[in-house]
């Protein structure tokens, strides 16, 4: 991308889709250079990553980590209203991987890929399966 969109116009909804995307690659990538290899091992190793109790768990890794922008972002993604929340996570769960993801699409939007995996490395680095 040239330049980076205006975060304040575009929908949560529309940050939390390309979110989803974005942490699924850098799932993805972790999970293949891991040497994991044959698909049924690789999408039953990601699924540990992307559940919405997974990524509230990352989030507090990461929270205290946040500069005040990453953190009004996710805040914003948080606070979306839910009208579906799945049954294996709470409301609040949800909502904290809805920031998640909200937060990891900005960064890829204004092209601070380096930071996305810094971040993803606090959340998931050592408490990778």
């Amino acid at each position: 991308m040239t330049d980076a969109p205006d975060m304040k116009t575009m929908s949560n909804a529309a940050l939390a889709y390309l979110g989803d995307s974005v942490l699924e690659l850098l799932v993805r990538e972790r999970l293949v250079c891991c040497g994991l290899s044959t698909a049924a091992r690789l999408n039953a190793a990601a699924r540990e990553y992307v559940t919405a109790p997974r990524q509230a768990e990352a989030m507090e890794r990461i929270l205290p980590r946040l500069t005040e922008e990453e953190s009004a972002i996710y805040r914003r993604g948080r606070n979306n209203v839910h009208a579906n929340v799945p049954k294996s996570a709470t409301v609040a769960q949800y909502r904290a991987a809805t920031g998640m993801e909200c937060l990891f699409a900005a960064l890829y939007l204004t092209g601070k890929q380096a930071r996305a995996r810094e971040l993803f490395e606090i959340a998931y680095g050592e408490h990778a399966k």
